[in-house]
C-alpha cells in the first residue's frame, strides 16, 4: 500500500484515523483559514465536493493558523464558522502546523513529494491545495490564488465516470 495511506490525522471532533481511509478517492488537500482574503473559497471547495463526491472527490480541510494568525479559534469554533458562513459538510481536521519542526506528517509528505516553486517545499499561505490520486499518488500543487473552480479541469479525470 502507498505510504500516504499510513499517515494519522484527527478530525476537527477528535477521531483519530489514518489516511488509508480514503483509499481509492481522489483528495483535494487545503490549509484553511477563517480569517483569510481567500476564505470565500470555502464556497468553491463545498461545489466542488458536492459536484464530484459520487464521483470519488473527497476535500480534506486542514486549518492551519501559521500565516498572520488567519485562524486563531479552536475547532469548534472553526467547525461552527465554517458551517454557518458556507454550510461546509467536506471532511475538517484539527488544527495544525504545515511548515516548521512542527508541520504535521501530512504536510510532510506532501511538501516533499510534490516541492513548489523553484523546488521551495515551504507552504506559502492558507489556501495552498495538493490533488492526491486514487492510488494516493501526489499529482498537483496549486497556489493559494488558484480558485477550487479553476481545479474541476485537473480533478475531473481523475474521477471514476458515472456512465
Amino acid at each position: 500500500m502507498n505510504p500516504f495511506y499510513s499517515i494519522e490525522v484527527k478530525s476537527i471532533d477528535g477521531e483519530v484515523f489514518f489516511l488509508e481511509r480514503y483509499a481509492g478517492k481522489v483528495l483535494l488537500i487545503v490549509n484553511v483559514a477563517s480569517k483569510c482574503g481567500f476564505t470565500p473559497q470555502y464556497a468553491g471547495l463545498e461545489a466542488l465536493w458536492r459536484q464530484y463526491q459520487e464521483r470519488g472527490l473527497v476535500v480534506l480541510g486542514f486549518p492551519c493558523d501559521q500565516f498572520a494568525h488567519q485562524e486563531p479559534g479552536d475547532e469548534a469554533e472553526i467547525a461552527s464558522f465554517c458551517q454557518l458562513n458556507y454550510d461546509v459538510t467536506f471532511p475538517l481536521f484539527a488544527k495544525i502546523a504545515v511548515n516548521g519542526d512542527n508541520a504535521h506528517p501530512l504536510y510532510q509528505h506532501l511538501k516533499k513529494a510534490l516541492p513548489g516553486i523553484f523546488g521551495s517545499e515551504a507552504i506559502k499561505w492558507n489556501f495552498t491545495k495538493f490533488l492526491v490520486n486514487a492510488e494516493g499518488d501526489v499529482v498537483g500543487r496549486y497556489a493559494p490564488n488558484e480558485t477550487p473552480e479553476s481545479l474541476a479541469k485537473v480533478i475531473e479525470p481523475l474521477l471514476k465516470d458515472t456512465a
